[in-house]
């Protein structure tokens, strides 16, 4: 058994580990919030964004995803949080570390409709903040994502 398969979460070194690094927009018109609908193993709505790509900026990664996703292109304010997680090794992975980076954005072109062919994302649609399904299977971005806004702290 490697050294990552029965060791407490606490003792695993960064080599001993991969990282996922996402970014995500936080879009908003005050009333509604733009979110995605991801049809992976738990479907749900998420925000749109996804994996930083080798060769991107995580900039760039946010503003390719949300086009991809819902058809607009968007203009990128300052980083308003960060969300972690982890996942235990298992089926012969190693153990992940999920980082994920999220910005307030807001819409600048583009009309809305998904272009990503063959992905995880299904539709994108404003979504009245007060609709917002915010119990289980909601990612905890979407969350934090409304909190930002509720407050006026985002998007």
């Amino acid at each position: 058994m490697r050294r990552h398969d029965v060791v407490a979460e606490e003792t695993v070194e960064f080599t001993e580990y991969d990282t996922r690094l996402a970014a995500y927009a936080v879009v908003s018109d005050g009333e509604h919030i733009l979110l995605t609908w991801f049809n992976g193993s738990t479907p749900s709505w998420t925000l749109p964004g996804g994996g930083v790509e080798f060769h991107e900026s995580v900039e760039e990664a946010v503003v390719r995803e949300v086009r991809e996703e819902t058809g607009y292109e968007v203009e990128l304010d300052a980083p308003l949080t960060t969300h972690s997680f982890t996942r235990p090794a298992g089926d012969g992975r190693r153990p992940v570390k999920s980082v994920r980076v999220l910005f307030g954005a807001r819409v600048v072109g583009g009309e809305l409709g998904t272009t990503e062919v063959g992905g995880t994302t299904d539709f994108a649609a404003w979504v009245p903040l007060d609709e917002v399904p915010l119990d289980a299977p909601t990612p905890e971005i979407v969350r934090l994502a409304v909190e930002h806004v509720r407050s006026g702290r985002g998007a």
